[in-house]
């Protein structure tokens, strides 16, 4: 089992930048896909990011491709997600999911574990 904490979230304003960061507690975090996943109000969580467990694989939502950067540092179980060139649209709650094993899902049912989120508003 792995426990997540998201953190990074925060206001910026449009254009500006984040990152976000997911603390991942346990030894075997090198074993685990990745994925970012946001949820704005009255929306379904939606697909942002994912990574393979070696980092060598990542996957992005078209809406954020060539704006955001997923990678993993597995000496420090932590996975990031810088987030560029923010619009309104990309406010929400952003979560961080793992799952096992080589298989690196875009969907947030193909995920074992979640974080609580951290949230990111975007001021016009």
């Amino acid at each position: 089992q792995v426990q997540l904490v998201e953190s990074g979230g925060g206001l910026v304003q449009a254009g500006g930048s984040l990152r976000l960061s997911c603390a991942a507690s346990g030894r075997t975090f090198s074993s685990y896909a990745m994925g970012w996943f946001r949820q704005a109000p009255g929306k379904e969580r939606e697909f942002v990011a994912a990574i393979s467990k070696s980092g060598g694989s990542t996957y992005y939502a078209d809406s954020v491709k060539g704006r955001f950067t997923i990678s993993r540092d597995n000496a420090r179980n932590t996975v990031y997600l810088q987030m560029n060139s923010l619009k309104a649209d990309d406010a929400a709650v952003y979560y961080c999911a793992a799952r096992p094993g080589l298989v690196v899902p875009t969907a947030a049912r193909g995920y074992d574990y979640w974080g609580q989120g951290t949230q990111v508003t975007v001021s016009s």
